[in-house]
């Protein structure tokens, strides 16, 4: 798991490279999805579509922050998708990566 204390203050979740963790399997559902992760047996709950949509973009754009822009986030919702998106990676669901070109 990973301590919120680890994640560098200085960058924004929403400017960072973030992909699903290997051991985290995604189930869409009507109210958005449900994440369960093999390793830590946590289930979490994505109760907005667009939170799922935004997810699941992650591996194929450069950073959070463009895969909200991509799932039709707009600005003054940004910081709900920050705190919800920070919340995945501080639970291991989400493991950040290198920067796409």
């Amino acid at each position: 798991m990973i301590d919120t204390q680890t994640i560098d203050t200085q960058t924004s979740v929403l400017d960072r490279a973030w992909a699903i963790s290997p051991q985290v399997s995604v189930r869409p559902e009507r109210f958005g999805a449900l994440l369960y992760h093999f390793g830590t047996r946590r289930l979490s709950f994505l109760k907005d579509r667009r939170l799922l949509d935004v997810v699941q973009r992650l591996a194929d754009v450069p950073t959070a922050r463009d895969a909200c822009v991509l799932a039709g986030v707009e600005d003054r919702a940004m910081p709900n998708f920050e705190k919800a998106l920070a919340q995945l990676v501080a639970t291991d669901m989400l493991r950040e990566r290198e920067r796409a070109a």
